[in-house]
């Protein structure tokens, strides 16, 4: 499968990029700075530089031009502001979906967060305002008719991956590895299950099969 990654050069897109990769398929990378070439192409990904937060629908469009599927694993990151909260994590993950369905891509999947519809509208605090953003580009998402997956993965962290996982609608906040979120993505595009569901992702006892075998 030739698998588009928007936001390339994360972290769990690049054990993403290397997982699929090692799998035989085509993973291509959109990365915004060009010195993140050499982190992409050690991975077996290809990379694109093109900036989402200046691209447009038909810039996008060219690159998801014969894939598979679509994942949007982007984010304005730890220390941005508000603005780009909405710029990246929710006008970008829209920008992908409507280029998505521009381009006859069929497959999208969403990396968002837990809690995202949680949050405060009277809050000008920058977490809230993430959660805002997440929960307006899911929304977004979910009103196409694409064969979309959301996934809401608690607090990452860079612990080793275990392959055991819990995945519901709705689940008790914890933690996971950015591993097991991207072997959880890997398996997504592998079986195509989960079509047009969205669920929350920890840590837990079920085997990534099981869990996704479960959601439908």
């Amino acid at each position: 499968m030739r698998i588009v990654i928007a936001g390339g050069h994360g972290k769990i897109a690049l054990i993403l990029e290397r997982m699929l990769a090692e799998a035989g398929h085509e993973p291509v990378a959109i990365i915004r700075n060009p010195d993140h070439r050499s982190d992409v192409d050690a991975t077996g990904a290809v990379a694109v530089v093109l900036d989402l937060e200046e691209a447009s629908v038909d810039e996008v469009g060219q690159v998801l031009k014969n894939a598979d599927a679509a994942v949007f694993a982007a984010g304005a990151g730890p220390g941005s502001g508000a603005a780009r909260k909405f710029t990246v994590d929710r006008d970008a993950a829209i920008l992908l979906a409507d280029a998505a369905e521009a381009a006859g891509a069929p497959r999208l999947v969403v990396i968002s967060a837990m809690n995202a519809d949680r949050f405060d509208p009277a809050s000008d605090d920058v977490f809230q305002q993430y959660l805002r953003a997440k929960s307006e580009a899911d929304a977004s998402v979910r009103g196409r008719d694409l064969d979309w997956t959301i996934v809401r993965p608690g607090s990452l962290t860079n612990d080793e991956g275990t392959r055991r996982i819990r995945a519901a609608e709705s689940v008790p906040y914890g933690r996971i590895p950015r591993a097991d979120v991207a072997a959880t993505i890997a398996a997504l595009l592998e079986t195509g299950a989960a079509s047009r569901v969205q669920f929350d992702l920890v840590s837990g006892d079920d085997t990534i099969e099981e869990a996704l075998t479960s959601l439908g």
